[in-house]
């Protein structure tokens, strides 16, 4: 059983009659993880937490994400996230499973399949320079079923091009705000919106920046309520955060 949906269908088979408790109990007892010596892949994960475990594809080998990759698709997963993974190895994982690449978001999909875009996340930049971890944050809302809309370069540098927007904005179940340099975008989307914003400080800006931690900070200390926070150029997490929140109303056991 892979994920929840299945094991929620085995288990109606059983109340209906169409299956033996004992069947159900032999089909529950598939491993929940399967032990690649390098990996110990999660397959109960969307059981967990309703979506499949993620692959960070940094520090491995292309043979390992391949490997990983191939024994979740074995399994039936689709739309298989693959996070900062190089262009060379995605070249060479290609040649071995499905791959849809996103070469700005350094993000691959293995076993690419159907998705739905369920409620509204709007992901906003501050600048052109933040696109690479604001992509990364949409796909990954994106891969999840959610709908996405982008509204990039609306710094406050010039406020008029956010305020242009505000319509878009203010349909969103949750905002991301993804902005480098002293991260005002956030406070500001923050006092804007009645939804939830999400904070990507990202590493864009000059010396005393300090590879984002200005941002960081600046952010940390947002005086707009609802306004949470996660790490430097930490796209992913902001896009799965949002994907939890957009799907909240939505989550029965169905």
């Amino acid at each position: 059983m892979d994920n929840r949906h299945d094991i929620l269908s085995l288990l109606r088979q059983v109340a209906g009659g169409e299956t033996t408790p004992e069947d159900a109990l032999l089909a529950l007892k598939q491993a929940p993880f399967e032990d690649l010596g390098y990996a110990k892949v999660d397959f109960h994960r969307s059981v967990r937490q309703g979506a499949a475990e993620v692959i960070y594809g940094a520090g491995k080998t292309p043979e390992q994400i391949a490997g990983i990759a191939a024994a979740m698709g074995a399994r039936g997963c689709q739309n298989i996230l693959i996070t900062r993974i190089d262009p060379e190895a995605v070249d060479l994982v290609a040649r071995s499973v499905p791959l849809e690449p996103y070469p700005i978001a350094r993000l691959a999909v293995a076993f690419p399949g159907p998705r739905h875009a369920l409620g509204h996340i709007v992901v906003a930049t501050g600048g052109t320079s933040d696109m690479p971890v604001a992509e990364e944050a949409a796909l990954t809302a994106e891969m999840m079923g959610n709908q996405v809309t982008r509204l990039y370069d609306v710094g406050v540098a010039g406020l008029h091009r956010l305020l242009a927007n505000l319509e878009v904005l203010m349909s969103a179940r949750c905002v991301i705000a993804v902005a480098g340099m002293e991260g005002a975008l956030a406070s500001v989307v923050g006092g804007l919106v009645d939804c939830p914003v999400i904070a990507v400080p990202t590493s864009v800006g000059y010396g005393a920046s300090f590879g984002g931690l200005s941002a960081l900070l600046a952010m940390l200390n947002s005086c707009a309520s609802g306004c949470s926070v996660v790490n430097i150029d930490n796209g992913f997490g902001a896009g799965y955060l949002a994907s939890r929140i957009n799907q909240m109303e939505g989550v029965s056991a169905d």
